[in-house]
């Protein structure tokens, strides 16, 4: 009996992993790789340069391997839950079901190419969506069809407004019962101010929904529900069929108001409305159509919204052909720059992955020219050149090595040493010469480096500690590397203790990072308790003066500084700025001004009461004098020590981070939920109702919502979800100051 349960156990495990294989290795037939390196430069026209973005569990993980699975580059269907995606290839990712760094995919669809990139939807990992974003073209906005625009949803598509990218619209998880057409389409005009443009009604409702109806062709797109989706019924409505009449005119009702709104958005589709089709829209082409809405997408006047159900494999086809159908291609969203390079190479690095093998794999985005393996390349950024040794195209972690790759299109390289996130790789440093010297010809101030990735700052803070002395060299390796791949990620020496500090977005930032450095480096570290990162500002106006004099050898220094702070006028504006009076300008030379300058920002990055950065202040040099032979150094320190005497006079008050939250509860929870944020000093905003259930929307302290995540499942028994996004700053109450002050000073 024990030996046939063994080999049950053995058959089994072995099943499985034939299973994994074919999920994560076998997802390109021969016949798709000899297709990729034979076509590995389409037209451009023929390239769609798209990500998938949306707030966390909308489904956009599931609506990537649907597309995977209807291309044909894999040959079953994965599924979150399982952790057997493509995307989702992290042991992190598969565990938790939640994507963590962005993943890119390359595949085709009737004659066109799709480079894809699945981004997370934690708000801890927003910088992998921002990053994305930068060198993409255009993306599909995921949303949960019960839950429409939700929290995380507003930050992506503030992103995706800032890189002006054009955006479909996905209703997905159309099945649930209290998914609601209607609702979506309001949320996305009040709380996107944007204008959806329906392209489709569903078929049934929750668990009935069917399939949708084209509104451009008035055909019914029905799938079957035992199957994987990849069969689906085509075939336009009759008025003879009864089940059908009532449907069809609700279409003819939604294809007229569809006509309507986009003759109202494009000029050229409302001229041939009234010339030709005044008397009948039903005569409206349907390629007219198409293309007004292409134009009115491309020029982010709306954004076309399609329904479906990824889980249920539903309605994922029709989304493929409306990314190829309305999103630009890269020849359609030019840079600015690009014209300076001609056809030479000039491409951004926007992403870095380290592996064991090969080292580190650098992204890039190609905006001109040619990218050939085997060849040097130029990094304007480092002012270095390095031979790149391999060029692939990406497909999640597994790769296929290519030759050459033309502008348009993502590319993966191996050999890259120093680049980084945001940086500018040209083919040769005369390359760059040349482009800056075409536009030196010129009035235009376009620049020759391609913009990079603005980095936010991160929130929370906390010790990391090796296990032995031996293992703290192969601690700071991992640390700079992983720092490489996430620029959000920072990792700073304090000066006092000597400790190294690990600063990161949230506390699932920070824990995922302990992870891979347990994983992936084989390192047990420990972490201290989680820090708040807090900002300083000051209360009052205050004046100082300050002698510096000392003698270094044989050479005798002698400044005096007078200078006065006060607090910024502008509470909107973070920064800290400086300024001289006339006087004390005039007597200055470039580097002695220079020296004063960088007194005054090297005492804005430690405040009076706790040692954070300053905010919100300004200051003013009113005299500066110096006796013969003063070197920039000591006035600069005698600037710092003046500031540090003002500052003091002037009052601190310290800032911490407030959140804006949002909690998705029922009813029958709500007060609980209420109570607890008011013991965490919480100001609720507003109160929504969304269906069933009840939306918190509320302000609270960074420093008090530590572990909220379980506590918040004990009060609703699991049952609700929250997100948080850095809000602001706001000034602490004297009691909480105090409180504070006397805890980080190891008196409480």
């Amino acid at each position: 009996m024990f030996w046939v349960k063994y080999f049950q156990v053995l058959r089994w495990c072995s099943w499985r992993q034939n299973r994994f294989l074919k999920r994560s290795y076998s997802f390109l037939p021969g016949d798709d790789v000899k297709s990729l390196r034979s076509v590995v430069s389409p037209d451009v026209s023929k390239i769609r340069n798209i990500g998938i973005m949306a707030h966390i569990d909308a489904g956009k993980t599931t609506t990537t391997e649907r597309m995977l699975y209807y291309s044909g580059y894999t040959r079953a269907l994965g599924d979150v839950d399982d952790g057997d995606t493509v995307t989702d290839f992290m042991a992190q990712e598969r565990e938790r079901g939640i994507t963590i760094q962005s993943a890119a995919v390359t595949f085709d669809w009737k004659g066109h190419r799709i480079n894809l990139i699945d981004t997370p939807g934690h708000v801890d990992f927003t910088l992998e969506v921002e990053r994305a974003l930068r060198v993409l073209d255009g993306a599909v906005a995921v949303f949960d069809a019960s839950a429409g625009v939700e929290a995380q949803t507003v930050t992506v598509w503030r992103q995706a407004d800032k890189h002006h990218i054009p955006c479909v619209c996905f209703l997905n998880k159309m099945d649930k019962p209290a998914a609601s057409l209607s609702f979506c389409l309001e949320s996305i005009r009040q709380k996107l101010k944007a204008n959806p443009v329906l392209l489709q009604l569903p078929v049934g409702t929750g668990r009935n929904f069917s399939g949708v109806v084209d509104l451009l062709t008035n055909q019914r797109l029905m799938w079957k529900p035992t199957d994987d989706g990849r069969i689906f019924d085509t075939r336009p409505l009759s008025e003879s069929r009864e089940e059908e009449a009532e449907l069809l005119r609700e279409v003819r009702q939604a294809r007229t108001a569809l006509i309507e709104q986009v003759a109202d958005l494009d000029d050229e589709f409302a001229e041939l409305l009234l010339t030709d089709f005044s008397d009948n829209f039903d005569a409206v082409p349907d390629v007219k159509l198409r293309e007004a809405v292409r134009r009115v997408t491309l020029t982010r006047k709306g954004v076309p919204v399609l329904c479906g159900s990824s889980l249920r494999n539903k309605g994922v086809q029709p989304l493929l052909d409306a990314i190829t159908a309305y999103l630009p291609s890269p020849d359609e969203r030019p840079h600015d720059l690009v014209r300076w390079y001609k056809d030479d190479l000039c491409a951004l690095a926007f992403k870095v992955l380290h592996d064991k093998q090969r080292g580190p794999l650098v992204f890039l985005r190609i905006y001109s020219g040619t990218l050939r393996a085997q060849t040097a390349v130029h990094n304007i950024n480092r002012n270095n050149t390095e031979r790149m040794s391999r060029l692939m195209v990406p497909f999640a972690d597994q790769h296929v090595e290519i030759s050459s790759m033309t502008a348009g299109n993502i590319a993966l390289t191996v050999g890259l040493k120093q680049a980084v996130t945001g940086d500018t790789i040209v083919s040769s440093k005369a390359s760059a010469a040349a482009a800056a010297a075409r536009r030196a010809q010129t009035e235009d101030r376009t620049g020759v480096v391609l913009s990079g990735v603005e980095v936010p700052d991160p929130v929370f803070f906390c010790t990391i500690e090796a296990p032995t002395m031996a293992k703290q060299s192969d601690l700071e390796n991992a640390l700079n590397n992983l720092q490489r791949e996430d620029p959000s990620l920072k990792v700073r020496i304090d000066p006092d203790s000597g400790q190294t500090i690990l600063c990161g977005m949230g506390e699932l930032h920070i824990e995922i990072i302990h992870d891979r450095i347990r994983r992936e480096y084989g390192i047990e570290t420990h972490l201290g308790p989680l820090q708040v990162a807090y900002r300083e500002t000051i209360l009052h106006q205050a004046s100082a003066t300050d002698t510096l004099d000392r003698t270094v050898g044989e050479r005798r220094h002698v400044a005096t500084v007078e200078l006065a702070v006060r607090p910024g006028e502008d509470h909107a504006v973070a920064s800290c700025q400086v300024a001289f009076l006339d006087e004390a300008a005039g007597n200055l030379s470039d580097d002695m001004r220079e020296a004063v300058e960088n007194g005054v920002h090297s005492s804005y990055l430690q405040g009076p009461l706790l040692g954070s950065p300053l905010q919100r202040v300004s200051t003013l040099i009113q005299r500066v004098d110096m006796e013969a032979g003063t070197s920039p150094a000591m006035v600069s320190a005698c600037v710092s020590r003046c500031m540090l005497k003002a500052l003091r006079l002037a009052g601190g008050q310290v800032l911490e981070p407030v959140m804006s939250m949002e909690v998705i509860v029922g009813e029958e929870h709500l007060g609980a939920v209420l109570g607890d944020l008011a013991h965490r000093r919480g100001t609720v905003r507003e109160i929504q109702s969304r269906h069933e259930d009840k939306v918190l929307l509320a302000s609270v302290p960074l420093a008090e919502i530590k572990g909220y995540s379980t506590v918040l499942r004990t009060l609703t028994s699991g049952r609700a979800t929250f997100s948080l996004e850095l809000d602001t700053y706001e000034a602490m109450s004297t009691q909480e100051q105090n409180t504070l002050v006397k805890r980080m000073a190891g008196l409480l």
